[in-house]
């Protein structure tokens, strides 16, 4: 076995009330519904918009980190999103996401999925030899040896207060804007996140909800 860890836990920058969480229907892909913890907040938020969907910044703590939460329009779907996204299609988004009023609905969301990367995702990519019995790791032991099995696990809690990853391998109306000014952010679909670090711009955790 192979293992590395990485871990993550973020508190918003702005938390939001858990008194303000209700229960709502969440729309899933398939067009069935289920019942979902919806958290609410009303504030100024990185925004940007194209014509695929919504793009909605939320900071962690001291603004080092933050989620990009991408919601695809009515018509959309996550795949619509993730089919056309590259690397310049991401940094001219987040290049052009302003501040913006907004009255934001999030569930309240948890995930975990695992793989096991020898199996297609790393040979693939051209990593073969350390998984047969031809693998060299001589400088590290004379021993005959080779990597049997990497397997991958990603885990993450959103809700009231931040959000916890681990990788192994409504403030009422805050502000003085009338609220008739807020834009509505309504996640009650599929949508797709990202945890970066926003100086580099370095990609820590990426995801997509179908489900909650």
């Amino acid at each position: 076995y192979l293992i590395n860890a990485v871990y993550f836990k973020g508190a918003w920058h702005y938390p939001f009330k858990k008194t303000f969480t209700q229960e709502a229907d969440f729309h899933r892909a398939d067009g069935s519904t289920q019942h979902a913890q919806m958290m609410r907040q009303a504030y100024s938020f990185n925004y940007a918009k194209d014509e695929l969907g919504q793009y909605l910044e939320m900071d962690f703590g001291n603004d080092a980190f933050s989620m990009v939460v991408m919601l695809p329009d009515e018509g959309r779907t996550t795949r619509d999103m993730i089919t056309a996204m590259n690397s310049n299609r991401w940094e001219a988004t987040i290049k052009r996401m302003s501040p913006k009023a907004i009255a934001l609905i999030l569930p309240r969301f948890k995930a975990e999925c695992d793989y096991q990367l020898q199996e297609g995702i790393l040979p693939d990519l051209g990593m073969r030899l350390p998984f047969s019995n031809a693998a060299n790791f001589s400088g590290i032991t004379n021993a005959p040896l080779f990597i049997s099995t990497i397997i991958h696990k990603t885990f993450i809690d959103v809700n009231e207060y931040g959000a916890e990853a681990a990788a192994v391998t409504i403030n009422d109306m805050v502000g003085s804007s009338d609220p008739h000014q807020y834009k509505d952010f309504i996640v009650d679909r599929p949508f797709l996140f990202v945890i970066r670090e926003k100086s580099t711009g370095v990609i820590l955790f990426i995801g997509e909800i179908g489900e909650i």
